[in-house]
């Protein structure tokens, strides 16, 4: 499964629940939120200022 930066949060985790720690890794510490399932991976990135581009790398690893 190829990862992109249009994927919502909620996607990512059902699909690869693994992630999940490379995201907490990235300052992400709200997964569990609601409205965290419906935002995209580029959208929480700005939310908590993580560079998505490295992000979506390290998550395609």
């Amino acid at each position: 499964m190829k990862i992109e930066k249009t994927m919502t949060i909620g996607q990512l985790l059902e699909q690869a629940p693994d992630k999940a720690e490379i995201l907490m890794e990235a300052g992400m510490h709200c997964l569990g939120c609601p409205a965290s399932q419906a935002e995209s991976i580029e959208e929480a990135c700005e939310v908590h200022g993580i560079d998505v581009d490295d992000l979506i790398e390290k998550l395609n690893k």
